[in-house]
């Protein structure tokens, strides 16, 4: 049975995060039985422990780096690595292109590397949203993440 949860885990520095995951809260509800929203502040790899959907909301910052609520949790993520064989999750990485080329979304990035370092299994295509376009990262998000969820709680085929 698919978990009847999705966690987001957000890293921000401008609430932008925050922002699309409370979209993704409020218009996603309907499709699985809880939805929580959650800080990375203070956060170990034993948040991975529920049974759960999971969903890594991240902006990138400074140099292409995680931002600052989240540096301590992905530093744990190598500092006390598990296996995490039992954790699927998806991707969204906020960034903007125009400014940053080189390093656009790259805090999502350096999220689902290691993850995936870590046994985790990634489903979909992570979801990049850029500052420097026209469209609203809120409603972009809830849209992408309706898709992955109907993606993530379908039955899998067994072969």
């Amino acid at each position: 049975m698919p978990p009847a949860k999705l966690l987001i885990l957000v890293g921000t520095m401008t609430d932008t995060a925050t922002s699309v995951a409370r979209a993704i809260e409020m218009e996603c509800a309907d499709m699985i039985g809880a939805i929580e929203v959650r800080m990375m502040d203070g956060l170990d790899p034993s948040v991975f422990e529920q049974d759960a959907l999971y969903v890594i909301c991240t902006s990138t910052y400074g140099s292409g780096d995680v931002p600052d609520n989240a540096q301590a949790f992905c530093a744990s993520l190598d500092a006390q690595p598990r296996y995490l064989g039992h954790v699927r999750f998806g991707v969204i990485a906020l960034g903007d292109s125009a400014q940053y080329p080189m390093t656009f979304a790259n805090g999502g990035r350096q999220f689902d590397e290691r993850l995936r370092d870590l046994g985790a299994v990634r489903v979909g295509e992570p979801c990049t949203l850029d500052a420097s376009t026209e469209t609203a990262p809120e409603a972009a998000g809830a849209a992408w993440c309706r898709d992955w969820l109907a993606l993530a709680l379908a039955p899998s085929e067994v072969s």
